[in-house]
């Protein structure tokens, strides 16, 4: 299946997080007839990690095809491939197949492709995957990075808010206790809180993404909840006891994900970005030393207008093989170097 025609052929799979089980399939049955020995690798019932090798592999490509919802979908013109997931990420998926193709007529070994389910949510397809590792020294994650490669990527501190209150008819407010009111004077205060800073990353930044809440405008709510994430880059260890310390008392409070901040690895001669998105990296640190670059760009990603442009698919494509060509040529090398060393030390006696 050509390029193009594999993306929009991914893209028009409804693979919402949770419901990625048709993809799976459909990506087992295109990388068997492109002649990789595949594995489904189960992550909870109806939900597997999709997992090729050529070798035994010292270089892994990897990234997820799970997507936010809704599912719309897949539309072109001349220059765009449009609908979910187009750029985040089925359209890296189609690319990675397709350097995959191009080094093994390259003649190229050795290497694999690992699509994850899960991303989206709390990288439970990555968690399950860093349980059984297969050797490999480098992971080429893919999200979109505009083809650059980028070397620093913050992560993630969410958490969720909830008050009590007491319920009561609105005309006689006194009879109740407003969760609502509670809730809105704890996010006034955590608004004022100062986030950490880094010197390469920036500022962290905070996000109030959800409240819910009452029963109806004709009555007192009993209870109100929040859902907040924190984009953070340090350590996140002093910003909990932060948040634990202002908000002790005035509600519940549940930590529900936390990854953390991440220094990937440079290429010589690739232009490089830093972004302030989390990434299944974080959760894949047995698969080998972590690079992170893909086609499109995050503006366009979890939009009503995802989109990729065509352009940038060939051209991750050509990137993606150059990467895997030299890191094994690196490794190579490293290896060769190894040897010598331990050739001089065994003739010297300092072995």
């Amino acid at each position: 299946m050509e390029l193009f025609e594999l993306v929009k052929a991914l893209v028009n799979i409804d693979s919402v997080t949770g419901h990625e089980d048709v993809c799976g399939h459909f990506l087992r049955t295109e990388l068997e007839e492109r002649g990789f020995a595949v594995e489904l690798q189960t992550v909870s019932p109806g939900r597997a990690n999709v997992l090729a090798f050529r070798g035994a592999p010292e270089v892994v490509l990897s990234t997820h095809f799970d997507t936010v919802p809704p599912f719309f979908r897949a539309g072109e013109d001349d220059e765009w491939i449009f609908g979910r997931g187009a750029c985040d990420a089925k359209g890296i998926v189609a690319a990675q197949i397709e350097a995959a193709q191009r080094l093994l007529s390259d003649g190229v070994s050795d290497f694999g492709l690992m699509f994850l389910v899960g991303e989206e949510t709390f990288s439970d397809g990555a968690r399950v995957a860093n349980q059984s590792p297969r050797g490999t020294k480098y992971v080429i994650n893919g999200e979109p990075t505009d083809n650059k490669l980028a070397i620093a990527a913050k992560g993630c501190l969410q958490l969720q808010v909830r008050t009590h209150g007491k319920s009561a008819h609105s005309a006689y407010p006194e009879l109740g206790e407003s969760a609502i009111d509670r809730l809105l004077d704890v996010l006034d205060d955590f608004r004022r809180l100062p986030l950490p800073r880094d010197f390469v990353l920036g500022i962290s930044t905070a996000n109030i993404g959800v409240i819910s809440g009452g029963r109806a405008a004709n009555v007192i709510p009993d209870e109100a909840e929040a859902r907040i994430m924190i984009r953070t880059v340090t350590d996140s260890a002093d910003l909990r006891r932060q948040i634990e310390s202002l908000l002790a008392g005035r509600c519940e409070l549940e930590f529900t994900r936390e990854t953390p901040a991440m220094r990937m690895e440079r290429l010589d001669g690739f232009e490089t970005t830093i972004v302030a998105f989390t990434t299944d990296l974080p959760s894949l640190t047995n698969w080998g030393r972590p690079l992170l670059l893909g086609p499109g760009s995050i503006a366009e990603a979890h939009t009503d207008h995802e989109r990729v442009r065509k352009s940038d698919l060939l051209r991750a494509v050509d990137l993606y093989c150059e990467m895997v060509k030299r890191l094994k040529q690196q490794q190579m090398m490293g290896a060769i170097q190894h040897s010598a060393i331990s050739h001089q030390r065994e003739r010297t006696g300092l072995g």
